[in-house]
């Protein structure tokens, strides 16, 4: 008796420490869920197809990538954090979903940096300033002229650093603007290119195609300096000193996985973002590579709840 009840105490000690093993050792041994919670072909979405291809790959098991788009990202994100945690759902989380929408979203159904077990943050952007190539305005300056005395010209944005950036031009360049919001950042640009809204701010891999395309002139970059894929535009902060609304992308899961599991993508994640061809395909849909260790990763989100909030603020954003 006094062997078995040995036998059991030990059992109790170990009993959150070998689940754990078994999982990392084993896992993953079914088909992985990637949840987006942007539209197909907005920066998120391609980030995370590219990435999931090359879990696919290295664990031997399907990566289905599913977008789940609406109220700037919260339904997806709300999804994940809800799901079980055992590293069978992701999300391809953003500066939107895991940090501004705090200040954005009155209701908020998860807490960003609660409710998530922070894996990687896998790269960084901007946006671009976009407008239609028959608007007045060629170039920033002709942009700030004829904005400022033109009232209500219309917007649209899809994510909260669009809106923030939208609420920027009115708070530091004193321009009016009518805003409308969208499912996505990619349904705003395509009003601008309908000419149903004036401009948008969208992702590098929204714009560069279009602008390379003809179909959209940029005005100008929400980066503090120029950014080396588009060196040629200017940042808006030359117009309107402050302005800023660097963005980023991070994997993450909920809250509770395991570490060893966590441990295991992230080195599987790392190691893709690390390949010179990884950083070449990825500059090409307009990020850079930027991973960070889990650690790193959740305290960086903490910061940028903190940042993004007081951005809102300053630029008179109402939560919803």
């Amino acid at each position: 008796m006094k062997l078995r009840s040995a036998v059991l105490a030990g059992m109790a000690l170990l009993g959150f420490a070998a689940p754990h093993a078994v999982a990392a050792e084993d896992y993953p041994r079914r088909q992985i869920r990637l949840i987006v919670p942007f539209p197909a072909g907005a920066g998120p979405d391609q980030v995370a197809r590219l990435l999931g291809q090359h879990l696919q790959q290295a664990f031997g098991q399907t990566v289905v990538i599913e977008n789940r788009a609406g109220a700037l990202g919260s339904i997806g994100a709300q999804e994940v954090a809800r799901a079980a945690p055992d590293g069978y759902t992701l999300l391809m989380g953003t500066n939107t979903t895991q940090a501004s929408n705090v200040a954005m979203l009155k209701n908020l159904p998860y807490d960003p940096a609660k409710d998530f077990a922070p894996i990687i943050r896998t790269t960084t952007t901007a946006m671009v300033l976009l407008v239609k190539p028959t608007f007045p305005a060629k170039n920033l300056a002709q942009f700030m002229e004829y904005a400022r005395s033109h009232p209500n010209i219309t917007g649209g944005y899809g994510s909260g650093a669009s809106q923030i950036s939208i609420g920027q031009l009115q708070s530091r360049g004193g321009i009016s603007v009518i805003a409308a919001s969208y499912r996505g950042v990619p349904q705003a640009v395509t009003d601008v290119m309908g000419g149903a809204i004036d401009l948008a701010f969208a992702d590098f891999s929204i714009a560069i195609p279009q602008m390379k395309g003809g179909t959209l002139r940029g005005i100008g970059v929400t980066s503090p300096t120029r950014n080396e894929l588009i060196p040629d535009l200017p940042p808006l902060a030359e117009a309107m000193p402050g302005f800023e609304a660097t963005i980023w992308y991070g994997l993450l899961a909920p809250s509770g996985t395991p570490e060893p599991v966590v441990n295991k993508l992230y080195a599987e994640s790392e190691k893709f973002l690390t390949m010179p061809a990884t950083r070449e395909k990825l500059a090409s849909v307009g990020v850079i590579v930027a991973p960070m260790r889990p650690d790193e990763f959740g305290a960086f989100i903490r910061s940028e709840i903190v940042r993004w909030t007081a951005d809102s603020r300053a630029a008179g954003i109402e939560p919803q």
